[in-house]
């Protein structure tokens, strides 16, 4: 794992790792992927493990699920018990790199990145950008690069992927830093962090709370009753 310095504010890791064949834990199961497919997938999760270490969390009480969106996000295994905040999560993929953000509790953030060098061809400018901006990308077409691993970056922070049109993106409206590693332009996109998904477990200890302040005799657990001598 290779760190890359964040931009500043919130705590943030960023990380990048060749691909390869692997596994990790926090791998999803696909079936009939390709297996460049896996070897994207797995490697962006395994450097998400080493990225989770480095900030001193357990693995083995953690999943990584998604939304409706399937933007993935951090929870705690059902049975652990544990309700603590976790750290928001991107992961991406691209060439040769997996790329992995982390961002404190109560915040979002989103990764993108692409080879510095890759060429966007310009007739594919009108699906990133409108009016005033597609006029300029036309005029500076090497920032187009730039601009769509931006944009890309914002629609993960937002949770929404492609549900967000990348042509309604305004960049100046967003929290979002782009620098080049390497051979590598890397965009990071950050927010402050909406509702979270609740858990089962969540529910259940709301209900239990909710009882106990119902009715002041309630108690959870073994009915057995002991006699103090």
């Amino acid at each position: 794992m290779e760190l890359m310095d964040p931009p500043s504010g919130p705590r943030m890791l960023i990380a990048r790792m060749p691909i390869a064949d692997c596994l990790s834990v926090l791998a999803e199961d696909i079936p009939r992927a390709t297996a460049k497919r896996l070897a994207d997938h797995n490697s962006g999760r395994l450097l998400l493990e080493k990225c989770l270490e480095h900030w001193e969390l357990p693995i083995d009480s953690l999943e990584v699920l998604r939304t409706e969106h399937r933007a993935p996000y951090l929870s705690w295994l059902n049975g652990v018990w544990r309700n603590e905040p976790l750290p928001g999560i991107s992961i991406g993929h691209s060439g040769d790199w997996a790329v992995c953000a982390l961002i404190e509790p109560g915040y979002w953030i989103g990764i993108d990145a692409e080879p510095k060098d890759r060429g966007i061809q310009t007739n594919a400018f009108d699906m990133m950008a409108k009016g005033e901006e597609l006029d300029f990308l036309i005029g500076n077409s090497k920032m187009a690069i730039e601009t769509w691993t931006a944009k890309e970056a914002v629609q993960k922070a937002e949770k929404l992927g492609m549900h967000l049109n990348p042509r309604d993106i305004n960049l100046t409206e967003y929290n979002v830093e782009s620098f080049i590693h390497d051979d590598l332009m890397v965009s990071v996109s950050w927010r402050e962090a909406g509702d979270a998904p609740r858990s089962a477990e969540d529910d259940l200890l709301d209900a239990t709370l909710e009882a106990m302040k119902d009715n002041p005799n309630f108690s959870v657990g073994c009915k057995t009753t002991r006699n103090n001598v």
